[in-house]
């Protein structure tokens, strides 16, 4: 089954004091790091830009993802999650599932996503779980891209229609992925590190 990642990276990082596209970890744009885990796992990339895309698309090695600028993106990850799905539904040839990911955990690694991306189907919905508790990245089957745009606001991305699809007899697997990655996110600058340059 063809599954093609979307990186969500168009986030102003309010709390952060920087977009966190353009946070350096580690020697590396937070970005890059990102773009180079989903290629990792992944034939397709798509990296959904935002705030100060033009500054990330020219100071970011981006090479081999496909970009796309959400010119919504204050509204909230909702606009980039659809911004990403419609990306992909006008993509050449049929990508059967979105694997969506963050920007701001950088210790994802390419072993959680292909562990979830081992579900692609049409049909599936699936989540990666850390401890038992619910994280990224999360596969989108294409059956449920219309209901997942149709449900997404603010900064709820897919949780709302995950929720729906949830519980006995539930449609979303859960992959366990305790230990394959930290699902951790940079919601603010580690101590002592600058919010800004």
């Amino acid at each position: 089954m063809s599954c093609a990642a979307v990186v969500l990276a168009a986030g102003g990082g309010r709390r952060y004091g920087m977009p966190k596209a353009l946070v350096e970890y580690e020697g590396s744009l937070l970005v890059e790091r990102a773009v180079r885990t989903a290629r990792a796992a992944c034939d397709v990339v798509l990296v959904v830009l935002g705030a100060q895309a033009v500054d990330v698309w020219r100071t970011a090695d981006l090479s081999g993802a496909t970009v796309l600028a959400n010119g919504d993106w204050e509204t909230g990850m909702a606009s980039s999650l659809r911004t990403g799905l419609d990306g992909l539904r006008g993509f050449p040839g049929t990508v059967d599932a979105a694997l969506v990911t963050l920007v701001d955990m950088p210790g994802m690694t390419p072993e959680a996503l292909r562990a979830v991306a081992a579900h692609a189907a049409p049909d599936a919905l699936a989540v990666a779980t850390y401890d038992g508790v619910r994280g990224h990245p999360v596969l989108l089957g294409r059956e449920h891209w219309a209901g997942v745009i149709g449900t997404a606001t603010g900064d709820e991305g897919a949780r709302r229609y995950l929720a729906a699809h949830s519980g006995p007899g539930g449609e979303v697997t859960e992959v366990d992925c305790t230990g394959l990655a930290d699902p951790a996110d940079l919601d603010v600058p580690p101590p002592g590190v600058p919010s800004a340059p």
